[in-house]
């Protein structure tokens, strides 16, 4: 066991380091690629999956590496057909992901993180803390997996990659950013990166370094209110990034990539679904071109907010129309299994286990 844990996993290497290590134990360099092809777009979980690799060459492997897949733990089947499904990872830790059926299209909801540090007051998944990182082959996993379950289960492809599960993406950037890599590339999953949007609470510095990257994917943020005190009273890392710096690392991400950002608001009874709370949220959409999701609140025990009732929806989706702003209106699906938005907290209580 002792030596288990000392091996390498052979997706922390590089392509040249395999090629290097191919080579240095006498095999021909094309070795390599089909190693990697094995690694990234067949998504293989063990050496023994290499068929066309000869068998003393994969004994090779293992002895010099291990491949420290996600596991399937479990999966809730909620009464909408959505999934959640709980990932095991290598040291025992579970993260959480959400596959979301839909007339023509199948979501996947992932995350990036173990838990969340953020501690927004009205998320299940702040509630249980940071445990860790996780890395880019285990967010690539998740992908990987969900796009397995979507043809297992339904039938259809993988449409659209959501990274709005567990943890604050931004603040792992370096890992997501290799995720994503694998995701999109021709030699890993190949999925369109337009079909792949990356949620954050709004942490400045990363998304100016996305600008930076010239990312192709999409951006939203979590914004839930448009008022500073009172943003700050619910998400603390507003604190540490307020709006007006919000402003200009959004500007900056539109001069730079050119793309529509989506702001995300969740409705809260008598905090902020007001009239004068929806001028302000209209009012710093000027800033942006950008559209914006309301999105029904899911009780999260404790957290002493509930959902905003059905008439200020509606008047505070006219106010915004009215100010001609691209307003949707996103229903919850699979909270009767704590699989909806800000829900996921690895409470592993499945109606169907994995064997």
């Amino acid at each position: 066991m002792e030596k288990e844990i000392q091996k390498i996993d052979i997706r922390n290497l590089s392509a040249g380091q395999i090629v290097d290590f191919i080579l240095s134990i006498g095999e021909k360099e094309y070795r390599a690629r089909q190693i990697n092809a094995w690694l990234w777009e067949k998504s293989a979980s063990s050496f023994d999956e290499m068929s066309n690799l000869s068998v003393d060459l994969r004994k090779k492997l293992e002895e010099h590496f291990v491949i420290r897949a996600v596991k399937i733990a479990e999966i809730q089947t909620s009464d909408d057909n959505t999934l959640k499904i709980a990932f095991e990872l290598f040291d025992g830790l579970i993260t959480e992901g959400v596959l979301i059926p839909a007339d023509s299209r199948i979501t996947a909801c992932i995350s990036s993180q173990v838990g969340c540090a953020l501690g927004c007051h009205f998320c299940a998944t702040g509630q249980m803390k940071l445990k860790r990182d996780l890395r880019h082959d285990e967010i690539y996993d998740q992908v990987a997996l969900l796009r397995r379950l979507a043809f297992e289960k339904f039938g259809q492809p993988l449409s659209n990659i959501v990274m709005m599960g567990m943890g604050e993406p931004l603040l792992n950037y370096e890992n997501v950013k290799k995720a994503i890599y694998y995701i999109t590339t021709e030699d890993g999953l190949g999925i369109s990166p337009k079909r792949i949007t990356l949620s954050t609470s709004g942490i400045t510095s990363g998304i100016k370094q996305l600008a930076n990257d010239n990312v192709k994917f999409n951006l939203a943020v979590s914004l839930h209110v448009a008022n500073q005190l009172k943003r700050n009273s619910i998400m603390p890392v507003s604190k540490a990034n307020p709006l007006r710096e919000l402003t200009d690392a959004l500007k900056y991400f539109y001069q730079k990539t050119g793309a529509r950002i989506t702001f995300e608001y969740l409705l809260l009874k008598d905090f902020n679904d007001t009239l004068n709370d929806a001028k302000e949220l209209a009012a710093f959409c000027r800033n942006i071109p950008c559209k914006v999701n309301l999105i029904e609140y899911n009780p999260v025990e404790g957290s002493g907010f509930e959902r905003s009732p059905e008439a200020n929806v509606r008047m505070f989706t006219a106010y915004l129309e009215s100010r001609n702003l691209v307003v949707n209106i996103r229903q919850s699906r699979g909270k009767d299994i704590n699989a909806a938005c800000g829900q996921l907290a690895a409470r592993l209580q499945c109606k169907m286990m994995i064997e």
